[in-house]
């Protein structure tokens, strides 16, 4: 169920420049003022926590825990009331508030924020095991190929640069394990490999890798913009990486 299924959102807009400002981080992409990130972050939370059952409903309010924290670490939660209008959803997004100004509204306990991995070490990237792509997915016709750099798609070599924008993101995460950024997918954590197609300095794209069955490589599924590569991790996490930013 998605949060506009379940509660009435007037003043949406205007109620996420609120929460940002609760949570300073940057919440736009590049010269936006939009917060297309926190709204992309808090529509996937939602479903996420409803998925796990952490919506918290009373007779008078239903809660959930937006994961986030004011510059003082005190958790945010989204707060609803009873909808009074009619022929409507049975709640009404009142705001967003820190567990001190919900204590003072009478509110005695508190609902856990998403889990999106139980094993830490999934979290990081073995520079050990080798990455397979999966080429005929990644170089298909429409968005996946369009999101490769056209000086790479329409190169007779684009194979055998792939493979060493690979081999030199693997040096990069060697230098810093905080280079591969995990990502919540489809009930799994993967991890996103910066891939510098065009030159050393800078990331085009990040290739989406996650470890096979036996455990034992990697498997290259897709690449993403770096856009899409923030939104999806920053559910997880805001990233440490020195790359991936909005």
């Amino acid at each position: 169920m998605s949060l506009f299924q379940f509660a009435y959102c007037p003043g949406y807009d205007e109620k996420l420049v609120a929460l940002a400002a609760m949570s300073p981080e940057k919440w736009s992409f590049a010269e936006a003022n939009d917060n297309q990130i926190l709204r992309n972050f808090l529509e996937h939370t939602f479903s996420k926590l409803e998925e796990e059952g952490k919506i918290w409903e009373t007779p008078q309010y239903a809660l959930f825990n937006t994961g986030l924290y004011t510059p003082y670490y005190e958790s945010i939660y989204g707060y609803f009331t009873l909808n009074r209008m009619p022929d409507r959803q049975k709640w009404y997004l009142d705001d967003f508030y820190t567990e001190y100004q919900l204590a003072v509204m009478g509110v005695a306990a508190f609902p856990p924020r998403a889990d999106y991995f139980t094993n830490p070490a999934d979290l990081v990237f073995n520079t050990n095991l080798n990455i397979i792509p999966q080429y005929d997915h990644i170089f298909s016709e429409g968005d996946n190929l369009m999101r490769i750099p056209e000086a790479i798609r329409t190169s007779p070599n684009k194979i055998q640069l792939f493979k060493g924008a690979i081999e030199h993101a693997k040096h990069m995460i060697d230098a810093n394990y905080k280079t591969a950024v995990p990502q919540y997918y489809r009930g799994k954590i993967q991890l996103l490999v910066p891939l510098c197609l065009c030159g050393d300095a800078k990331p085009d794209l990040a290739l989406v890798v996650s470890k096979n069955e036996a455990g034992n490589l990697y498997l290259g599924h897709t690449c993403l913009t770096l856009e899409m590569a923030y939104n999806n991790a920053r559910l997880i996490a805001r990233p440490e990486s020195e790359w991936l930013r909005p």
